[in-house]
């Protein structure tokens, strides 16, 4: 298995670590992707990856609830990164419109710059969206049959959101937590899209699957989704393992 989406880099892991990557590694997740969020989060993750080399691998990006008026530093960051070393991909990017809509013409501004430089750099994207699903379609709209690839991460739409995601190229849809919980219909929109559009992931620590929702999440618990997804799917955890593995191993170019 790989956890296409963990921020095991975070303060919450201070304590733990090296313990919490270790049960990862028990359970049989064989790589783990750390999406940037700013400038603050980016020592934190590039320690760890160099403490982990070939294990956690760094994606570069400025977070959507990142952007601010002085977003335009932020931004230099990310193009100087990208201009220095090569990259698993670019994210965490996107729109979100949960928590402040007051920057919305600057992360839109944002997300399409760093869209632009995919395309440059040839790295997959890993998209974030919080009550934008229409903003993000019509912000990539310009960019269909570019080539682009990537994930809408931590996918909790409809069947039709899904479809239309699908349709737009070789992206992937990132199954994490939310998919265990009762009453977030996830679980019925999942059965009707194939595999091979389904990443795993964890979005540690939040979105912590059942049964220890409320609690700290962990990229050990990316087994607990591959588990619900062979429920749902009607088939094996060793289905799960294999199908996801190869399509994160076939976007990230691990």
């Amino acid at each position: 298995m790989i956890d296409t989406h963990s921020h095991i880099y975070s303060e919450e892991f201070d304590a733990d670590r090296n313990e919490a990557i270790q049960r990862a590694k028990n359970v049989g997740v064989q790589h783990i992707i750390l999406p940037n969020i700013d400038s603050e989060s980016l020592p934190r993750m590039l320690a760890l990856e160099s403490e982990y080399p070939g294990y956690c691998h760094a994606a570069i990006g400025l977070h959507p609830t990142s952007v601010n008026e002085n977003y335009q530093s932020e931004l230099n960051l990310v193009k100087s990164e990208l201009e220095r070393r090569k990259w698993i991909a670019i994210g965490e990017i996107g729109i979100d419109l949960y928590w402040d809509k007051s920057f919305y013409a600057e992360q839109l501004k944002v997300f399409q710059q760093q869209v632009e430089w995919a395309l440059t750099y040839k790295l997959p994207l890993i998209i974030h969206v919080r009550d934008s699903f229409r903003e993000t379609m019509d912000a990539l709209a310009p960019f269909k049959n570019s080539g682009l690839t990537g994930v809408f991460h931590s996918f909790a739409g409809s069947i039709e959101e899904a479809r239309e995601i699908i349709n737009i190229g070789r992206f992937f849809l990132g199954i994490n937590g939310i998919v265990t919980f009762k009453n977030s219909g996830l679980a019925a929109v999942v059965e009707q899209i194939d595999l091979k559009h389904i990443l795993l992931e964890t979005d540690s620590p939040y979105l912590t699957p059942a049964p220890y929702r409320g609690k700290r999440n962990e990229s050990a618990y990316t087994l607990l989704v591959a588990k619900k997804l062979a429920e749902v799917n009607k088939c094996s955890l060793q289905q799960i393992d294999e199908q996801t593995t190869h399509n994160a191993k076939s976007l990230f170019t691990i």
